[in-house]
């Protein structure tokens, strides 16, 4: 727009600029000459081999067959009338087979290579979307396995600290002053030095796991105390326990 607006002022500047002539026609003439030379240009322009390739053959093509051609000439003498369908009912076709011209350089099969090409990239392309997606949800699917294991986790150490509490309260109860084992009850917060190296080693020394430990602390409650941590409930005897309780799990309580 820009360009052309500098053109008009370029042309406005060679013409008649006089006072009693408006703008608009100064404006109208400038365009109608610009035109003008456009067409000329146009029409001094040398075509080029394929431009007059194409001409030809379009004013070919939009002719219609006549007498001097020997097929057309054949046809008419097996009784064909132009503009009738082939074939001795009138089933064929009416107009000509389309030309399918190539005016490119490329050899024959490029194109099919071209295409063949294309959708190999598309596939490929598919393939590795699909790929992508496959490993987002197996990301997702892993994410949600970890966090269901940090929340059972998470929840059997909350359930090992209530068995240890309830083990510690119940072996004081029978004036047993040191646990069965030093994990057995939930140990002072505060030790000297001495007690945190002991604390240490024991630790490095025992390789149960959190879940290991609950389900040890608890056979232990049921079969010294006939307690469950999962009912709350301190049984009469084993044989109490058993008939009462469903089980020795958090699972079996749900």
């Amino acid at each position: 727009m820009k360009r052309k607006t500098i053109c008009l002022i370029y042309l406005l500047s060679k013409q008649d600029v006089r006072p009693g002539l408006p703008m608009v026609r100064r404006v109208k003439e400038a365009i109608q000459k610009e035109e003008k030379q456009k067409e000329a240009n146009e029409k001094n322009r040398q075509k080029s081999i394929k431009e007059e390739e194409k001409e030809r053959r379009d004013l070919v093509l939009k002719s219609a067959l006549g007498n001097e051609n020997k097929g057309f000439a054949l046809l008419q003498k097996m009784g064909y009338k132009s503009g009738q369908a082939l074939g001795k009912s009138g089933e064929g076709i009416v107009e000509p087979i389309p030309l399918n011209i190539k005016t490119g350089r490329s050899g024959l099969g490029h194109e099919e290579l071209k295409k063949r090409k294309a959708e190999e990239k598309l596939e490929n392309y598919r393939q590795k979307l699909h790929m992508k997606k496959q490993a987002n949800e197996q990301a997702a699917d892993q994410f949600r396995i970890r966090f269901k294991t940090k929340q059972e986790e998470r929840k059997m150490e909350g359930d090992l600290r209530k068995s240890q509490r309830a083990c510690q309260q119940l072996d004081m109860q029978k004036d047993i002053d040191v646990p069965k084992e030093t994990w057995f009850w939930i140990e002072p917060e505060e030790e000297d030095k001495k007690g945190e190296e002991d604390k240490e080693d024991e630790c490095t020394s025992s390789d149960l796991s959190v879940s290991e430990k609950l389900h040890i602390l608890t056979a232990y409650l049921r079969e010294e105390h006939f307690y469950c941590i999962w009912c709350g409930t301190t049984y009469e005897d084993s044989e109490d326990l058993s008939s009462n309780c469903p089980g020795d799990s958090a699972a079996d309580h749900d």
